[in-house]
């Protein structure tokens, strides 16, 4: 019998150019292997529809409403889902301007995300408008880099939350970009930036070493990469050692395939960033060897929200 060890190797061979979505869960369950599938968003900026059909650019694309309908096909066939978003779906069209923050939570709420971290544009209304936005989700919202203590949102963040799908451990933490110069300084007042990636280290070994997390996700609003040495996703995976996964934002980002980069280690760090409005789900798919706590990659794919 093929061991567990091979029977990775042979998956994450085998996706170097063709989809597996279709191994049998009894092979699967045979080897031991469980898997994780991680779906992902960023800076919806409130696009529940589809973008107007005379739309220069994107007519007819993208759309929370539209996505939904992607993400609970994938639900369907997927044992294990993990549905995540990397901030800014505050502002950019009239919901916004009309619900502010509300309707947009309620809408990723009843889609069934299972957790976000905070872009710049929740900060657009100040913070009493995002703190009674917050009332309407039923999501985490994640942040370790920002210290709310002096301000109305003291409690309403988690540092890091902790999953666990069928014996798989997840952990996630959250990252933020710089607010001053972005927001204006009334709408933040009183939160205090902290360095990301000092925050990280500490997150991730917390995360990696005290809660025995099998896999290490940051949710990044940062940004992909910047021609300046601003920190971004591409500067800070080389100054982690257990962050697995960065999923970001903020930067609109369209990437054709996740980005590997060497940490510290000079293991393996992943970084994904799926353009904005809806227009992209991105989809990793992991999958562990349970006992041994081995794990690999074994396929990814963005997929378009065309209609």
């Amino acid at each position: 019998m093929t061991s567990r060890r091979q029977f990775l190797k042979s998956l994450a061979a085998a996706s170097a150019g063709i989809a597996l979505y279709n191994i049998p869960k009894a092979a699967l369950a045979q080897h031991g292997i469980q898997k994780l599938t991680i779906l992902h968003t960023n800076d919806i900026h409130c696009h529940i529809d589809p973008f107007s059909p005379t739309d220069p650019t994107y007519a007819g694309r993208g759309g929370l409403a539209r996505l939904s309908g992607l993400i609970q096909q994938i639900r369907l066939q997927e044992e294990n889902v993990l549905l995540l978003d990397s901030g800014d779906m505050f502002q950019g069209t009239p919901y916004f301007n009309y619900y502010k923050g509300e309707l947009i939570l309620k809408v990723m709420s009843e889609i069934g995300y299972e957790a976000s971290t905070i872009g710049n544009h929740e900060f657009d209304n100040g913070l009493d408008a995002l703190n009674k936005a917050l009332d309407h989700t039923k999501f985490p919202f994640i942040n370790s880099n920002y210290d709310f203590s002096q301000t109305k949102l003291y409690d309403r963040f988690n540092r890091y939350v902790v999953y666990r799908k069928n014996g798989i451990k997840i952990g996630i933490y959250g990252l933020g970009v710089e607010l001053q110069g972005l927001v204006s300084d009334d709408n933040y007042e009183g939160t205090i930036y902290n360095d990301p990636v000092i925050v990280a280290r500490e997150m991730e070994t917390y995360l990696k070493q005290d809660k025995k997390c099998d896999l290490v996700i940051c949710l990044s609003h940062l940004g992909y990469q910047y021609e300046n040495d601003k920190i971004s996703d591409l500067t800070l995976a080389p100054q982690t050692k257990y962050t697995d996964l960065i999923l970001g934002g903020h930067t609109h980002t369209f990437l054709d395939k996740p980005v590997e980069v060497k940490n510290a280690d000079g293991n393996r760090v992943i970084i994904n960033q799926v353009g904005w409005g809806g227009m992209v789900l991105g989809r990793l798919d992991f999958y562990f060897d349970t006992a041994g706590k081995e794990m690999t990659l074994a396929y990814t794919e963005q997929i378009l929200n065309q209609g």
